[in-house]
């Protein structure tokens, strides 16, 4: 958004910066400080909160923010803040709590923890920015909920694929074409792959091998085109995603006969990827257009005859569009990606390896499971077993490998918050009415 830039010089000339805090300090949470830090005028980050506060500090550093003060107590961050002081600490509650700051972006990755960060952000009337589509794509359509009652904002981050899929979309749609595919590219694709095999470019890149792993064996990228299924009421063409592997460098144009031209055309359209084409590692778009004079006009600009037209953004810059997200829900109230209403495709579990009864279930991108999409009302007829539930699960039987499993395959671990909001989630968009809901849901916050 283009005028985000004046916006935010605005509030830099009127000494009246949007006041952020963020939770985690990992590899992009540091880079989105740098961003904020040294470019994004009209925005301060005015507290870090990570598990390890001596990596907070070290993020803060790097930004080039020499001063910040570590606090265990509201009091004393609320104090740092009017004294523009930076703060860091090891509870991401009192972030949450804090007055003075108008947003927070999660930027852990995390499930169960960040199911907890977002309901008190929520709850303390906080704008909420994720970059953590995992927890979005186990639960995000609830939550969204939640902070339309407290009228704030729940949205996913620019700049990652998801939303920069969504600001296409939302551009094509502008046009008068109808978007009928949302996809993602990709330059490699093997679920076997775990935190040994990716151990050599974890390193090389300084990230956890975990999250380097959750992008080579798919799961990343099921949750990020689950959650553009949820914002565009799109779904899948099969469990899994069709995913068709090209010669790597073969031009994204050459890969649309790859996808079902009557599925795309007749019904809600897909999310979908390509494994190995150019421009990446971008996405694209394909959309048409029901009148034959503008059809007569897109061909004049070399987007062909049709029936589909091909749109693409042949980058993503991840943390650097993350400051413009919490413009646009601070200043604006828009939402760069968040879910419609009910949900449209889940990330279910499935079985890396021969899972053994007695397993605990590892975390995603590990060892045991990788997530792959399928249609939520397959996923709810079958009783699969979402990816961000199956940490810490164990297992009542043995499951092969390949499997997809199911919550009857399970014993989930007691007093979780993201198994309460997916009973949650259920219960609304299925048994009451959103009226009844919504009054309920005021009750809670």
């Amino acid at each position: 958004m283009i005028i985000v830039d004046t916006a935010l010089a605005k509030r830099e000339q009127e000494n009246n910066p949007i006041r952020v805090a963020m939770v985690g300090a990992g590899f992009m949470a540091k880079g989105i400080a740098i961003q904020i830090c040294n470019y994004t005028p009209g925005m301060q980050l005015v507290a870090i909160a990570n598990r390890s506060v001596a990596k907070a500090k070290y993020a803060y550093e790097q930004a080039g923010i020499t001063e910040s003060r570590e606090v265990t107590s509201l009091s004393d961050l609320e104090d740092n803040i009017r004294n523009g002081i930076c703060s860091i600490t090891d509870d991401a509650m009192l972030l949450c709590r804090a007055e003075g700051i108008d947003a927070v972006i999660e930027v852990t990755g995390a499930v169960e923890l960040s199911a907890n960060v977002a309901l008190c952000a929520i709850e303390n009337k906080k704008h909420l920015i994720l970059m953590n589509a995992e927890l979005d794509g186990t639960v995000g359509p609830i939550l969204k909920v939640y902070a339309d009652n407290a009228n704030v904002i729940y949205t996913n981050a620019d700049g990652d694929q998801p939303g920069v899929e969504m600001n296409l979309y939302r551009f094509v749609k502008t046009l008068g074409v109808k978007p009928v595919l949302c996809g993602n590219i990709k330059g490699l694709q093997d679920p076997y792959r775990n935190p040994t095999t990716q151990e050599g470019f974890a390193k090389k890149w300084g990230q956890n091998p975990a999250m380097v792993t959750s992008f080579a064996d798919g799961t990343k990228i099921s949750f990020e085109q689950a959650i553009v299924a949820n914002g565009t009421g799109m779904r899948v063409a099969k469990r899994g995603m069709l995913g068709p592997s090209v010669e790597p460098g073969t031009p994204l144009k050459d890969v649309v006969s790859n996808y079902p031209l009557d599925e795309l055309l007749e019904g809600p359209g897909i999310v979908d990827y390509v494994v190995g084409a150019e421009p990446g590692p971008g996405i694209f778009i394909l959309g048409t257009h029901d009148h034959p004079a503008q059809r007569h006009y897109l061909n004049l600009y070399k987007l062909g005859e049709g029936p589909l037209y091909l749109f693409y953004t042949p980058y993503h810059l991840c943390h650097f569009e993350v400051p413009q997200t919490v413009a646009r829900a601070v200043l604006f109230n828009d939402a760069a990606l968040g879910p419609i209403g009910k949900p449209c495709v889940e990330v279910v579990a499935t079985a890396k390896i021969d899972l053994k009864a007695g397993d605990v279930i590892d975390g995603i991108g590990h060892y045991m499971t990788y997530g792959v999409c399928e249609n939520a009302d397959i996923a709810d007829r079958e009783n699969l077993l979402p990816m961000g539930v199956a940490e810490n699960c164990i297992l009542k039987h043995d499951i092969p490998k390949d499997q997809a499993l199911t919550y009857d395959d399970v014993i989930l671990p007691v007093g979780r918050t993201i198994d309460r909001l997916r009973e949650e989630q259920k219960a609304y968009f299925k048994t009451v009415g959103e009226g009844a809901v919504k009054a309920q849901m005021s009750q809670l916050l």
